[in-house]
Formats: C-alpha cells, structure tokens, sequence
C-alpha cells in the first residue's frame, strides 16, 4: 500500500494534518510518505487560490471556517498552534529545503521543526536568514541544507513535484492519495483511515 501526504509549510491546514497524521499510523500500522509541492505553483497551474482568499467577500463563511477548526483543534488535542504574524509565507526556500532533505536521514526532524517554527513559533520563515538560524537552533544541519537547497536538481525536483502532483488531481493542500485514491483537507482524515483500513482488507 502507497500513502502520500502531499503538503506545504505555508498551510496551517497542512500543520493541523501533520499533528493528527500519527494518530492514523499508529491505528492503521501503515506510514505516510511525505512528498513535498509548492502551494503557490499549484494554485497558478489549477488556476486556484487559497481559501482566505476566495472566500474573503462571503458573509459568514469565515466564522464558520474558525469554528470547524476550533472542532478539530479540540477534537485531536492540538493545543501549541498559533497564527502565523508574517502570514501568508513564501515557502519557496522551505520546499526547497524538504526536497534536500527527503534524501537525508534527518528528513522528518526538518519537517517536524518547520512546522514548529511555522505555526507554533511564528517565524518569518520567508526570510533566508531566519531559516538558517531556525534550522541551527533545531540541530539541523542548517549549512548542508542551505547549499542543497539552491542545488538546480533540486529546484527542479520541487517543479517537478508540484506537477506531478497536479496531474494526479492535486489543487491545493493538505492532500492525501491512499493508492490512487485522492482526499483533500485535513477534514478528509476519517477517511483517508478508512479508505487505509479497507485497502488492509
């Protein structure tokens, strides 16, 4: 069985599914496969926008958003989470970064940290400075990854991804594929461990 987490550091949707995403192995004994892709590239080519964005102008719908969050947040115990000031972030060197790092042994510790550094400790994470010194503070490597980051292979990995992605049916993020079989949203969660539990048989 395949299970692919398609995510960006930029959604706090994509924090919110990283937190609960533990859950789920531990459950099912099955281990998502983490594959990074550039919210900001997908949105262009699928001709989306985020949320906060389409919905700006639509009475009510807002309220409604924070208190289907305010459900979930409380319903798996996410208690560190706190809005990001410098949202929303360019997370094009934070991709960068993952893609670097998926070939390294410490690949779930950068994202582990990243999401920390994101969405519980509000950082400016646009800002290379400031990943290089979030990155030194999370015992990462944060030279390698930096140097790796700018690597063109790996600039063209994340484009790469981004479009595979797309192509598959991807239009935003969290997105999840159990196989083939495609979920988006972190309110899709019950069944992607459905959909996980009867691939099990």
């Amino acid at each position: 069985m395949k299970l692919e987490y398609h995510f960006d550091f930029a959604s706090p949707n994509c924090y919110y599914s990283h937190k609960v995403i533990p859950e789920i192995e531990e459950r099912t004994g099955e281990t998502f496969d983490y594959f990074p892709i550039l919210l900001g590239g997908v949105f262009k080519v699928t001709n989306n926008r985020s949320p906060m964005e389409q919905f700006a102008g639509v009475r009510n719908k807002s309220e409604y958003n924070a208190i289907e969050t305010e459900r979930f947040v409380r319903k798996h115990g996410i208690t560190d989470f706190r809005m990001n000031p410098h949202f929303p972030v360019n997370t094009l060197h934070l991709m960068r970064g993952a893609v670097f790092a998926k070939g390294q042994d410490y690949f779930e510790r950068y994202v582990g940290a990243m999401f920390s550094c994101m969405w519980e400790q509000g950082l400016n994470l646009s800002d290379p400075e400031v990943i290089t010194g979030a990155l030194g503070d999370a015992g990462l490597p944060a030279q390698d990854i930096v140097t790796g980051s700018q690597d063109p292979e790996v600039k063209l990995a994340l484009i790469e991804n981004s479009n595979a992605s797309v192509e598959r049916g991807c239009f935003g993020a969290p997105t999840f594929f159990v196989n083939d079989e495609m979920f988006f949203g972190k309110d899709r969660l019950r069944e992607v461990e459905e959909e996980i539990l009867a691939a099990k048989g």
